[in-house]
């Protein structure tokens, strides 16, 4: 149970105007006499942590927060909300609760919603903030596996532990907490779709060959760093999922879909006036001969996932005018970097960015970007560009 008085006026407004550091916070000790220093460090470190991540629960007042770990592992306000996004139905059982932030968007579109959290202490935590947000979530300290497999509801979410008590940190979703592969058939027995989240490293071929009835695999990235993958399952799944990816930028939702079967042959051409990189969430995908056959530009290499072509497009990536390709040859390559500051980039090259710039003795930044490249002559080259 957590402590009710962290709950008292004086105490959230320690809490949420703390300004200091914990260090002195911790060598002082508590102001409050129903409150060990301990509690008070878990409240103002773990709400500091959700300012850009869960901005919705740091600007509420009265929230409580769980340990740091807790709160590394949950969604983000941002993938929350898209996950609320890809299923439908009246009732939705969360098994793997945790903090409640996926439960909180879930609730916004079902009428009944269950979050069930192993963690006694976690589960009076997210009811507590249910109901400071006056949001309809029945909450149970149980576990959720067992107790949905004794009823039915529309959709069943997971986002299985992957920290095995006696693994450690494992990378198989068969060794994650639960199982969802040994319950995958009874589990689809209880409801129409079951949502699954797994870790961003994850090996898709690895997901699907633990899975059955994989309807749809999203990848989701935020700012260009790959933050989740979601399973959808359902029983009449075909045998071709859909690939979907999203990547959230400050401006716009950059999307590339395609089914997993789906195969093409890719074209290729020496840099032209304009060089694209595919996002992170296209990267993770595999998709790399895909993109230059739907979206009609060609590939560097086999191996080297960057695109050219002579006009501009809309490409979820970043885009970049190549203002000059210098054969990478000492000579040639000592006269083209006149400065001293640049962005360095490597593709299927054999020197890495760290080596190539103590090399040429670049530093970091600047409006500058250099792509180290192999071509499709199988030579190597530098791209100078400039971001657009």
């Amino acid at each position: 149970m957590f402590n009710k008085a962290l709950l008292n006026s004086e105490v959230q407004g320690f809490i949420r105007n703390f300004e200091g550091e914990l260090s002195k916070l911790a060598f002082a000790g508590s102001p409050f006499e129903e409150i060990s220093v301990q509690e008070l460090m878990q409240q103002i470190e773990s709400r500091k942590k959700t300012e850009k991540k869960l901005p919705t629960w740091f600007k509420t007042p009265n929230i409580l927060y769980p340990p740091k770990l807790n709160l590394e592992q949950t969604s983000s306000e941002i993938t929350a909300k898209y996950k609320a996004s890809l299923v439908k139905g009246k009732s939705f059982a969360d098994i793997t609760g945790g903090f409640g932030v996926d439960s909180f968007f879930f609730a916004e579109k079902f009428s009944s919603v269950h979050h069930f959290e192993t963690n006694e202490t976690l589960s009076e935590i997210a009811k507590h903030n249910f109901e400071v947000f006056k949001r309809q979530v029945t909450c149970s300290s149980e576990d959720g596996l067992k107790a949905v497999l004794k009823t039915n509801c529309d959709v069943i979410y997971a986002d299985p532990s992957r920290r095995h008590d006696s693994k450690g940190k494992v990378f198989f979703l068969k060794d994650c907490q639960p199982n969802i592969p040994e319950n995958i058939s009874e589990l689809l027995n209880q409801c129409n779709q079951f949502l699954l989240k797994t870790s961003p490293m994850l090996d898709i071929s690895i997901g699907l060959n633990e899975l059955k009835h994989v309807s749809e695999i999203h990848i989701v990235a935020v700012e260009n760093e790959v933050k989740e993958l979601l399973w959808l399952l359902q029983k009449d799944a075909s045998n071709s999922p859909k690939i979907k990816t999203i990547n959230f930028t400050k401006t716009e939702n950059e999307t590339f879909d395609f089914n997993l079967n789906e195969t093409t042959a890719a074209n290729y051409s020496l840099p032209q006036k304009y060089l694209f990189e595919p996002n992170a969430a296209i990267l993770k995908s595999g998709a790399f001969d895909l993109v230059s056959e739907k979206l009609k530009v060609n590939k560097l290499h086999k191996n080297t996932h960057l695109y050219t072509k002579d006009t501009l497009i809309d490409f979820p990536g970043r885009r970049f005018r190549i203002e000059e390709t210098v054969p990478y040859t000492k000579s040639e390559t000592r006269s083209a970097i006149k400065l001293k500051k640049a962005n360095v980039a490597t593709r299927n090259f054999p020197e890495s960015v760290e080596a190539l710039r103590k090399k040429w003795k670049l530093s970091d930044g600047g409006n500058v970007y250099l792509f180290f490249v192999t071509n499709l002559e199988d030579k190597k080259v530098m791209l100078v560009c400039s971001k657009i």
